[in-house]
């Protein structure tokens, strides 16, 4: 087994939870609301037929119908905009690079705009792993960093700062990123 597979196979195997069973410590949902302790591992790729719309300040940075939603254990949703619903013209690549054992290698992007501070402020899988080549080159972004918008709804950040996950009425948690949650 070739090395980068070997160590894809060991970070997919660390996962604890995959959501079959959700733990003891998990926020039961109401009804119409989801749980991310319920979202699979690997992660799960489903159409999201709410409008996105994504802005910095006055700027619209995306306005999409044809958003994804990837759902995986512990995390709220990421909502991914196909690149054609994103105003390219206003992001520049990041030096920054990620890896994620189930998308790939992750490429970031910032505010084009010298007056903006150099922060990542989206990303996207150019050449992703097998499960999300559909998706290669669709841009997700943080909703910490910029004003996210899911069907009207203001979008709440998930913690930590690293993920980039859409937390909206309808998902509860807790989520991963909260200080001692490495391990989920």
């Amino acid at each position: 087994m070739p090395k980068d597979d070997a160590r894809i196979a060991r970070a997919r195997a660390a996962w604890r939870f995959r959501g079959q069973t959700r733990p003891d410590f998990a926020v039961e949902p109401c009804p119409g609301q989801e749980s991310v302790w319920d979202y699979p591992r690997p992660p799960a790729i489903r159409p999201e037929p709410r409008p996105v719309r994504v802005l910095a300040g006055e700027l619209f940075l995306a306005d999409s119908i044809r958003a994804v939603r990837v759902c995986e254990t512990g995390s709220p949703p990421t909502l991914y905009v196909p690149p054609q619903d994103v105003a390219m013209d206003l992001l520049t690549v990041s030096p920054t690079r990620s890896f994620c054992e189930w998308k790939g290698q992750a490429r970031y992007f910032r505010l084009e705009d010298a007056a903006t501070p150099a922060t990542d402020i989206a990303w996207c899988y150019p050449e992703p792993l097998a499960g999300f080549e559909p998706h290669a080159g669709w841009i997700c972004f943080y909703p910490g960093r910029v004003a996210c918008f899911l069907d009207g709804e203001r979008v709440l950040a998930q913690p930590g700062g690293y993920y980039g996950g859409w937390i909206t009425a309808d998902i509860v948690g807790p989520f991963k990123g909260d200080p001692g949650t490495s391990h989920w």
